[in-house]
């Protein structure tokens, strides 16, 4: 009789997991002919989406930054800027008021007004629209001191009228707290309004490569789907496919002319226009500073020779330190025309459009004028003629240094409008040119999507 045959215990295989049943299958319809071009279709159409989305996104924050630099950001930092002027310009007519005492006329306490007035709205502005904490750090600032100072200089302005010594002392007080600490402040504000400007700048005039890249992408992954088609069915042309291609062809394109087209126009904004009217600003600024200078040196009576420092310190920044040989071009020292050229002056010159070229070419000969009658008064208070400096420098006729100045101011102010123009001819409409490159981007892909469903849709349906 045979033995039994023993057997071991064989462990019975175990079931697959519902996602492992699942990977199966999924596998088992990719390997097909339909399987594979529904996942060419699946991906084809997120790439050329994806596309069109990354697209949309990227422009539409260039047009964002754009339209921060025609509405927000430049007006602010020229606002920064005309607050300083404006309290520059005070300083330097308060001076005259106070030399001229009761024989000031009403235009210049108007003007001195008129600036107090400016600057007070446009630290209103500056507060109610910056974001920026520092600058609200320093609107503060100056809001604090910009009635004190209005205060010392009718103060002045009241003991001169009585003949009391005590006025001008009042008056280098205030002036000494403009120059001092209101002044800086308002540059600390016109700088951190300047770099929000050249930050919104640059993301405006970022060019979007990624979505570029994307695009590129997307073109090859349909050229070469049609050339794998082609290959499997000997058809040349899939009309869906093609018309998918084109239109990516056509987004790329539309987004690369777009995108270059804008940063062309707010390369020309800010060269032609912010750049420019930076410099120009400084220019007026230290033409005032300088025209102070000159008014407070009388109010010292020659007390003290700060003022004449400033002036020669603050001049030779404006228009170039005078020759060592004391000429220039041959002219000799008296004449006034003694310097060697450059300077804030001539930058401003250098960088400015076309259009403010004249302005800033008469500027340049009313600083010759304007520094010859300071020589003048300056001579006549050398030799004890106080009266007669006084008329020289603040007399209310057009041979004063005071019209000089302020033919100078003129011609300045006429060169920043000049450039003002030129920045808004430039940047203004560019936010209005990326939405619609956005918008065409978006609606290219979205066709293109329709063009690789259809297009392979046509195929799938073969294999029913």
């Amino acid at each position: 009789m045979a033995a039994p045959v023993q057997t071991g215990d064989v462990a019975p295989r175990p079931l697959p997991s519902a996602p492992q049943r699942a990977l199966a299958q999924l596998r088992r319809t990719v390997d097909t002919a339909p399987g594979r071009l529904r996942t060419a279709g699946i991906l084809l159409t997120v790439l050329v989406l994806a596309f069109g989305t990354l697209a949309a996104w990227q422009v539409i924050g260039r047009a964002r930054a754009a339209d921060q630099v025609v509405s927000h950001s430049q007006p602010l930092s020229q606002n920064a800027a005309e607050i300083y002027r404006s309290l520059a310009d005070a300083d330097a007519t308060a001076a005259s008021a106070f030399l001229l005492a009761g024989d000031a006329p009403q235009s210049v306490r108007d003007r001195y007004r008129a600036d107090l007035d400016t600057a007070a709205r446009l630290l209103t502005e500056s507060a109610a629209r910056t974001g920026s904490s520092d600058a609200q750090q320093w609107v503060t600032a100056l809001n604090r001191q910009l009635p004190q100072y209005a205060g010392l200089v009718e103060t002045a302005g009241a003991d001169n009228r009585q003949g009391l010594p005590l006025g001008g002392a009042y008056l280098r007080y205030a002036s000494a707290q403009l120059q001092e600490s209101m002044l800086p402040a308002a540059q600390r504000l016109a700088a951190a309004e300047a770099g929000r400007l050249d930050g919104d700048y640059a993301a405006a005039g970022s060019f979007p490569w990624a979505a570029l890249v994307l695009g590129g992408l997307a073109l090859a992954a349909l050229v070469r789907c049609q050339q794998l088609l082609f290959r499997r069915t000997n058809r040349v042309f899939n009309p869906g496919l093609l018309g998918a291609t084109a239109a990516v062809l056509a987004a790329v394109l539309w987004l690369a002319a777009g995108s270059l087209s804008v940063h062309s126009d707010l390369t020309d904004s800010r060269q032609r226009g912010a750049l420019p009217l930076r410099t120009l600003d400084q220019a007026r600024i230290e033409a005032l500073q300088s025209h102070t200078a000159e008014n407070l040196d009388l109010v010292a009576r020659g007390a003290s020779d700060t003022y004449t420092e400033r002036w020669a310190a603050i001049t030779g920044s404006l228009a170039g330190p005078p020759p060592a040989d004391g000429s220039a071009g041959g002219s000799s020292a008296g004449d006034g025309s003694t310097r060697a050229g450059g300077g804030t002056l001539g930058r401003a010159r250098t960088a400015a459009p076309g259009e403010a070229d004249a302005a800033l070419v008469r500027a340049q000969s009313l600083f010759t004028t304007w520094e010859a009658r300071h020589r003048a008064a300056a001579k006549s208070n050398e030799q004890g003629d106080y009266e007669a400096a006084l008329r020289t420098t603040v007399g209310t006729g057009g041979d004063s240094a005071e019209g000089a100045f302020t033919a100078l101011d003129q011609q300045l102010a006429q060169a920043a409008t000049a450039e003002r123009t030129a920045f808004e001819r430039s940047a203004k409409g560019t936010d209005g040119v990326l939405y619609s490159v956005a918008a065409g981007a978006a609606f290219l892909a979205v066709l293109a999507a329709a063009g690789v469903v259809r297009g392979l849709g046509r195929r799938l349906a073969e294999y029913r």
